[in-house]
């Protein structure tokens, strides 16, 4: 595995794990795959746009320097996330709602919105929730650090994207296929998940908090 994926990986896992976009995923194949469908497009929309957007400013900032200085770009935008999901672990563990969680009414409603509301939304969500934007903008300090040209960067992107979505796609795929046995299963999933959304998140902001702050400080030349 290159250094590049042994830097993605961990944040193609964290991102596809955190539980509010399967959640709502599975409310909308309750309503139709379309709607589904088309909610997960907004969230790959805006997913696209994060990466040629942020992918040229850090490329603007980092081409003209050394690989130490990319180096040094990397380690200080890690350390800023693993900052950001510090304070959610703490917010969470303090009891607090989970800022990013989609609100009990809005998540009441989902299964009743159309197709291009359901786009919006999708959209929306990857646009405002925090984590999603921290593992994004990891996953692109990390494609340009590697430095391994335009076109495999963006490869390397469509395919960091297309991994994230992978859970959002496979549900897709199940209710496709088996709509009667999707629906219970997947009720069940979005049950386990919405029951365990705190632990999951403190899981997550602790374990690639730790994670991120290391590979930061090793970045710096601190250890």
């Amino acid at each position: 595995m290159s250094e590049l994926w042994r830097n993605l990986v961990p944040l193609v896992v964290a991102s596809a794990i955190v539980p509010a976009p399967l959640v709502v995923t599975i409310l909308l194949l309750r309503s139709s795959a379309a709607t589904a469908g088309a909610w997960v497009a907004g969230m790959t929309v805006v997913r696209l746009l994060q990466g040629l957007v942020f992918g040229v400013i850090l490329s603007d900032a980092t081409t003209a320097d050394t690989a130490a200085g990319r180096e040094a770009v990397f380690a200080v935008v890690l350390l800023v996330l693993s900052v950001t999901l510090f304070v959610t672990a703490a917010k969470q563990l303090l009891g607090g709602d989970d800022p990013d969680a989609p609100p009990p009414r809005w998540m009441a409603a989902v299964e009743s919105v159309g197709t291009g509301k359901a786009f919006a939304l999708g959209a929306g969500l990857v646009g405002v929730n925090a984590k999603l934007w921290v593992f994004t903008l990891g996953a692109i300090a990390a494609i340009e650090v590697a430095h391994e040209g335009r076109h495999a960067g963006v490869v390397s992107y469509v395919a960091f994207v297309a991994l994230v979505l992978a859970p959002q796609l496979a549900a897709l795929a199940f209710a496709l296929a088996a709509p009667a046995r999707a629906r219970r299963a997947l009720d069940r999933i979005a049950g386990w998940l919405r029951r365990h959304n705190r632990t999951i998140v403190i899981a997550i902001s602790l374990v690639f908090g730790t994670w991120f702050l290391v590979k930061a400080l090793r970045g710096l030349g601190v250890f």
